[in-house]
């Protein structure tokens, strides 16, 4: 039987740094107070890597939007994460316009504006472009960045916007003094799930681990909070 309390045990974790915020502190707080000796790493998650990281054992749990799984994997779907629009506080267009928090953007100010995209591999479209083009409407990128902590930090020091994660903008819009809205369209809200190699799908340990991390993320929406999905 394992206990939580009595483990010295290493995890390792892979996921984008929207984890970082949402998942690992309470994660930090739950550790100490129920697994002292439990040591745990999240690392970059690297999409198209993520498959050789659990087969040679580098990675316990990989956090990322569903796709096709291969068979020797596990998974189990979390939320759906939303996106909404950031910009700076007191935003002078947005301002002008009479555009008050929570409000959708204008589709005509939203593609006129300079946009910031989180893109690990330096992409300058994304989500955003898919959804604009199904409305015949395009934006530019102006600033591609590899974590959503450094959207956050230039949006806030810029007149640019971006469509971010909703959970993770309304989690930092006091601390990183931006201010959140409504997009002018339809963008897909991704699945995010937690997959894992078969060879640690009934061992106790993995099994609190995938249980800490399901609870934690469920005020996000979970879908299927206590079920696992081959």
């Amino acid at each position: 039987m394992f206990d939580p309390a009595e483990a010295q045990l290493d995890f390792r974790i892979s996921g984008t740094d929207f984890f970082a915020t949402i998942l690992m502190p309470t994660l930090a707080a739950r550790l100490q107070r129920e697994a002292p000796g439990v040591r745990l790493q999240l690392i970059d998650l690297v999409p198209d890597n993520y498959v050789e990281a659990l087969e040679r054992r580098n990675v316990d749990l990989a956090l990322l939007p569903e796709r096709p799984f291969p068979a020797w994997t596990a998974h189990e779907p979390l939320f759906h994460a939303a996106f909404a629009v950031i910009a700076r506080h007191g935003h002078p267009a947005l301002t002008a316009a009479g555009v008050a928090p929570g409000d959708v953007v204008p589709m005509d100010l939203f593609c006129a504006l300079d946009h910031v995209l989180c893109s690990p591999d330096g992409r300058f479209h994304g989500l955003g472009d898919a959804a604009l083009t199904h409305e015949g409407r395009s934006r530019r990128v102006a600033i591609s960045v590899p974590v959503f902590e450094g959207v956050l930090q230039v949006v806030a020091a810029s007149d640019m916007i971006a469509l971010f994660p909703r959970a993770l903008a309304e989690h930092r819009e006091q601390s990183s003094a931006i201010t959140v809205y409504a997009a002018p369209m339809k963008v897909s809200a991704p699945l995010l799930c937690m997959i894992w190699h078969r060879r640690h799908e009934g061992e106790p340990a993995h099994l609190w681990l995938r249980g800490v991390v399901r609870e934690i993320l469920a005020p996000l929406g979970a879908p299927c909070a206590s079920s696992e999905v081959s």
